[in-house]
This record gives structure tokens, C-alpha cells and sequence, in this order.
């Protein structure tokens, strides 16, 4: 299992102001890579993969110390001092002893192949109760830079259906106040299904989104 694992999959020459969440998500792709390499098989529930990924591969010790993640800690099912959001997972960092909203915050949604341009799909659903979260300031944004990973339960052409969930941002979601669509990203070497998108919070303060897309299409157990 961890000799599979890989801590140099991301291009570290961004030196912006997200490049440290940038090195997180790619320490989080790596442990997706290494769950299809392991043949994980998880439930079609979204709390339920988020957890095999978290608990099995994000807080292991020794998945952790192969991917020199010992500066982050995971945790999950987190209430917000400052906002009402519960967080899916809270991404602690070392600043965070030093000031206490000094976090990052990844929501996760489930993503299929029914009703993708419809208002009550679960592409709809990764906008409303997703992307929204953090321009309708439920989820703090301390960095003003958080992320969202899509699990893909069933078949689909995942960049075909981001244009989907484009198109619901441009024609069904102003409050989701998008100032740039989603749109591929490439500091993850190897791992094609990245993006970010740019916002504005309910003050008209600008945010930017990453999204990772896990397809576990082929590992959903029975």
C-alpha cells in the first residue's frame, strides 16, 4: 500500500497566495490515487467515502509520514466557532495555533449522471449546498481560498459535467456569485480532473474554490 504512495505528484512553483493549499489538495489526490491502487470498494454515501478517505488515508500515521503531511492535520464533522457550517473536513495548519481561524475548509458532494442540468440533480446540489456554502459565508474563509471534492458514484464524462454545473452557475445560481467558472487547473501533475473557480461572498468580498473530482464509480460496494 505505501510503497505505491507518491509525494511529488504537484508542481511546487506557485508561490501565490493559495500555493499552500495547493500542495494540501495534491497530498489529497495522492491519497486518492492510492485508495484505487488499494481497490478500496465504498459505500454510495457521501459521509461514508469522505470517512474511508479521512480516517483511512488523511489521519493515517503512516500514510502521513509517507506524504510528509505532518505540518496538517484532518478532522471532520467540525462546528464553526464563527459561522453556523459544519465542515466536512477542516484542514489545519501550523498557523492555526497561532490564530484559531487560521483554517481551510473541503465540502464534499456526491456527483452522478441523473439530471445534470436540472435544478434538483445532484449537480444542483454540489452548487447549492456546496459552492454556496462559502459565498453565503456558512463556511468561514479565512485564507479566502477553500476546496470541494466531488465523488463521481456513477459513470460520466467528468469534464462534460462540469460544463453542466457551469451552465446551472451561469443560468440557475446567481447567489452563488461567480465572478470566473470553474475551469481545469494544472498544478497537480498526473491527475487531469482539478479546477478552480472565483466568487464573491455575501460582502462582495472575492474567494476562490478549488474542486477535485474522485471518480468512484468503479469501487461502489454493493
Amino acid at each position: 500500500m505505501f510503497g505505491r504512495l507518491d509525494a511529488s505528484s504537484f508542481n511546487g512553483s506557485s508561490v501565490f497566495r493559495s500555493g499552500e493549499f495547493e500542495i494540501i489538495l495534491s497530498k489529497v489526490v495522492a491519497c486518492y490515487n492510492c485508495m484505487l491502487s488499494d481497490g478500496v470498494q465504498v459505500p454510495n454515501d457521501e459521509n461514508g467515502i469522505r470517512d474511508t478517505l479521512l480516517i483511512n488515508y488523511l489521519r493515517n500515521n503512516e500514510v502521513r509520514q509517507q506524504l510528509d503531511m505532518a505540518k496538517w492535520m484532518f478532522d471532520r464533522e467540525t462546528l464553526e466557532d464563527h459561522s453556523v457550517g459544519r465542515t466536512d473536513i477542516r484542514v489545519i495548519s501550523q498557523n492555526t495555533f497561532v490564530q484559531q481561524e487560521a483554517y481551510y475548509v473541503l465540502e464534499c458532494k456526491r456527483l452522478d449522471n441523473i439530471n445534470t442540468t436540472g435544478t434538483t440533480g445532484l449537480n444542483a446540489e454540489y452548487i447549492k449546498n456546496g459552492i454556496i456554502r462559502f459565498t453565503s459565508k456558512y463556511y468561514s474563509s479565512f485564507y479566502r481560498v477553500n476546496g470541494m471534492i466531488g465523488f463521481v458514484v456513477t459513470p460520466l464524462d467528468i469534464h462534460a459535467n462540469t460544463d453542466c454545473i457551469n451552465t446551472l452557475l451561469e443560468t440557475s445560481f446567481n447567489e452563488a456569485n461567480t465572478n470566473r467558472k470553474i475551469t481545469q487547473a494544472n498544478f497537480i501533475d498526473g491527475f487531469e480532473y482539478h479546477y478552480s473557480s472565483s466568487h464573491s461572498d455575501s460582502d462582495n468580498v472575492p474567494l476562490d474554490i478549488y474542486h477535485l473530482m474522485f471518480d468512484f464509480s468503479g469501487n461502489i460496494s454493493s
